[in-house]
Formats: C-alpha cells, sequence, structure tokens
C-alpha cells in the first residue's frame, strides 16, 4: 500500500479529502440540522462562526467553518505583549532585519533547543511581503524540547504548512487532534487555535507561513486529473473536544504582525463539540505523493514535484510552492539526470528531511539544515554530482532511497534574518567554492582544431 510506514502509531482518527465540506460532532445532536445559528443551540453549546476568507469571497474560493463550543472564544482577558525576557519582540526584530543578498547560501543542520516549547522555539529564518498587508510568505525553523501546557497558539499572520524532520508532533487544535511525523505535513490555517506537545521527546523542522491566501492543490493540466497528491489522501480531524467544569486559567499567544502577545481565559479553548465546514487543520503523508517524470528524455521542471501553492494574482505564478522530491525511477534516454544548472526568476529554499540529495553530494547539505538560492542567483549539481551523473551508465535507475528533500518556492525576493545569517551560526561560509569552484572548462574549440 502506498505511503509511509511510521515507528509512531497515529491514535487518532480522521475525516478525508481536500477542501471538502465536512461535518463532524463528538456528541450526537450537537450539529444543529438545517440551519447554522439557532436561537438555542443543543446542550446549551455557542455557535461560532470562523472565516478563512471575506464573506463575499467566491463560492469556489470561500472557506469558512461553524463551531459549536461550550464557551465563546471571546472570553478572555485584553491581549499584552508576550513577556518572556526579549522573546516578544524577537520575531518582529527579525522580520525588520531582513537582508537581501544575492549570494547562495546554505546552513549546517539547525541546532536542538530542548530548553523551550513551540512558541519559543519559532525562528524566522526569511521571508518577503508584510502581513498587515496579507502579501508575502515567511519561512521558519522550529525546535523545541518542551510539551506547551495550558496554553495555545494561533497565527493572525496566515497560514503555518508545517513540515516536522526530526520528532512526533501531537497537535491538538480546536477542530480537532492530529499526530505528524517526519515525512509528513500539517496545515494550520491562519486563527486556528492549537497545542504541540512532544510524545516523542524534542523536534525539529521547517515552516512556510503564508501570509497571502491559502494553500491550495496546484492545478494539474495535460497530466490529467490524477496525479501528484490526490484529495482522497488529505486528512483532518473529527471533532473533539475537553471538558472542564470548573474554571482553570489558559493562556492564549497569538502572533500577529510577527510580534507574540498573549491573553489569558478561564477556559479551555480546545471545547468544541462540533463543526462543519471546509476551514480546518489537515495533513498529508508525503509518502502517498504520486511522482510524476518523464519516460523518453531530458530533466523536467521541479514544478512537476509540487505538492501545495499559494498562488498570486498572476496565473501559474506562486508566492509559495511547496514541492518535495521523493524517491523515483530516472529512465530518461540520453540525459543528463540531475536538476540543471539554473537561475530562477524565483526563490529556492530548500531542507532535508532525510538521506542524501541525489544533486550534493560529500555532506554539505545534511538533514535539518537548508539552502537558499535567491532570484536568478545561478545554481545546480556540484562538481562531483556532475562528473558522475555525466558519465553514468543511463539505465532506469532508483533514486533518492530512504531521501526527502523539499523545497520552498517563491515568486518573491527572500530577506534572510539577521538570526539566519548571523545568530544561528550555521551558514556555512565556502558554500559556493566548495560546490561549484573547481569546475573546468572542458571546451574544445573546432575551430583550432588545426
Amino acid at each position: 500500500m502506498p505511503g509511509t510506514k511510521f515507528a509512531t502509531p497515529d491514535p487518532y482518527e480522521y475525516l478525508a479529502g481536500f477542501n471538502s465540506y465536512h461535518e463532524t460532532e463528538a456528541i450526537k445532536g450537537a450539529l444543529p440540522e438545517g440551519q447554522n445559528s439557532p436561537q438555542k443551540p443543543a446542550y446549551g453549546l455557542y455557535a461560532e462562526k470562523l472565516s478563512g476568507t471575506a464573506f463575499t469571497a467566491p463560492r469556489a474560493e470561500n472557506k469558512q467553518s461553524w463551531l459549536y463550543r461550550i464557551l465563546p472564544s471571546v472570553k478572555h482577558s485584553n491581549f499584552a505583549p508576550l513577556d518572556d525576557g526579549t522573546y516578544h519582540t524577537r520575531l518582529k526584530t527579525e522580520t525588520e532585519t531582513l537582508h537581501h543578498i544575492p549570494n547562495q547560501l546554505r546552513w549546517d543542520p539547525f541546532d536542538f533547543d530542548e530548553t523551550v516549547d513551540w512558541v519559543h522555539g519559532l525562528h524566522l529564518v526569511a521571508g518577503a511581503g508584510d502581513p498587515t498587508m496579507k502579501s508575502g510568505l515567511g519561512v521558519l525553523l522550529y525546535a523545541a524540547g518542551k510539551s506547551m501546557g495550558n496554553e495555545a497558539f494561533y497565527s493572525a499572520d496566515g497560514d503555518f504548512l508545517i513540515v516536522p524532520q526530526h520528532g512526533v508532533l501531537d497537535i491538538q487544535t480546536e477542530l480537532g487532534k492530529l499526530i505528524v511525523r517526519p515525512n509528513e505535513i500539517a496545515v494550520i490555517p491562519r486563527g486556528v487555535k492549537y497545542r504541540v506537545t512532544l510524545p516523542a521527546g524534542p523536534v525539529r523542522g521547517y515552516i512556510c507561513e503564508l501570509y497571502q491566501g491559502h494553500f491550495q492543490l496546484p492545478e494539474l493540466g495535460p497530466i490529467g486529473s490524477n496525479g501528484l497528491a490526490n484529495p482522497r489522501d488529505f486528512q483532518c480531524p473529527v471533532a473533539s473536544f475537553d471538558d472542564e467544569p470548573e474554571p482553570k486559567e489558559y493562556r492564549i499567544i497569538s502572533k500577529f504582525n510577527n510580534s507574540l502577545f498573549v491573553a489569558t481565559q478561564d477556559h479551555t479553548p480546545f471545547d468544541v463539540v462540533a463543526w462543519h465546514g471546509n476551514y480546518y487543520p489537515f495533513k498529508y503523508d508525503l509518502g502517498r505523493f504520486n511522482t510524476i517524470g518523464t519516460i523518453s528524455f531530458d530533466h523536467p521542471d521541479p514544478s512537476i514535484f509540487t505538492v501545495l501553492t499559494g498562488p498570486s494574482a498572476v496565473p501559474g505564478t506562486a508566492i509559495a510552492d511547496f514541492v518535495i522530491f521523493p524517491p523515483r525511477w530516472l529512465v530518461a534516454e540520453d540525459t543528463f539526470r540531475p536538476p540543471y544548472f539554473h537561475r530562477n526568476c524565483m526563490s529556492e529554499f530548500m531542507g532535508l528531511i532525510s538521506g542524501d540529495y541525489d544533486a550534493k553530494v560529500g555532506g554539505g547539505f545534511q538533514p535539518g539544515g537548508a539552502s537558499l538560492h535567491n532570484v536568478m542567483s545561478a545554481h545546480g549539481p556540484d562538481e562531483t554530482s556532475f562528473e558522475k551523473a555525466s558519465n553514468a551508465e543511463l539505465k532506469p535507475q532508483k533514486v533518492g532511497e530512504g531521501s526527502l528533500a523539499f523545497m520552498f518556492e517563491s515568486s518573491l525576493m527572500l530577506g534572510v534574518s539577521e538570526w539566519g545569517l548571523k545568530t544561528c551560526k550555521k551558514v556555512q561560509e565556502n558554500y559556493n567554492a566548495e560546490s561549484w569552484g573547481g569546475f573546468k572548462r572542458h571546451f574544445k574549440n573546432p575551430k583550432n582544431s588545426n
């Protein structure tokens, strides 16, 4: 059966389908019939609408869910800056000090941090745009070793596309629970509250936060009606709630314009007994991706590996594409098979979840590390990969066994944060020279043959 075999079992149930309209209730009869906001919802619940788009967005793009909860979300104190030392200003500062440089960048594996929880383990690595204008994206690293306690986190800035590299995330959201492991991804939409616990110890991974719109499946065009990520393989949670009759203090942490704020409330935020709609968190097993490739000649563009896309107003041009390079067969005849040398009007941020990437050998690109080839920055296979591929016997070959690399590709020029460029101390200063400095001239000018 296609899919990834996980060491950690998944104890939760899910509903299947991407962008499907779902309804789920943890107690039978909690969902109203034939209307959304009855005068008196069943069981004394409160009806609350969660909107992911403007009310007047076209029907095909409109995202909303109706939640039926024990107490309304509005019952909390005023928000104030999160006063954890200087942490409440760090994300904002990282955004304001972006460095826009044309150099190719590569990072050693980012450090684990077992002293912090999910919220305090977030670091902005690169980004472009402005969440206040709902434009652009942010690329973040997370590294944490502690579970969150009586608190919930949400981002008002954008949708979190979470790519685990190490460790297991047990994510309790308002709408239900998700287990997310390496080789899986999760998307938590803007505004959805959640808590992350760590059942298997420290975690590390990557996040693409989409400030603009929402992630969707790419168009398939001439591929047809099936292939790449199929809608049926996406999973969203069933309704699950905590019932705490006695008051208990919870903290609600908001990421708002890349600053963190906190409020308190005397009741659990995870009290949604039932919900219906098409705005919800979801996860996807990358092992179910149906890879498409050439069966004749030439290396196809990496767009054929797109799992999810965050489109811009320009057709075919993404604010963020999420692209993977999974195990696959190469059969192209008379073809240089690794990715070709390239200069791109898009920015390419790559990470490695496991194994070795076939276009970079020698240990410089490692799981938990990353690279950035910004707008029009030349890149391609390193010298060793080039020589090996140029002289390889061209027979059917399975590449990437035990490996999974990914890319956040954006039409925007990405600035690198002070943390990503200097503070984390992971930038490989000799990346360019070590990868491409040894290329030699092979050109033989026929005019000089005599």
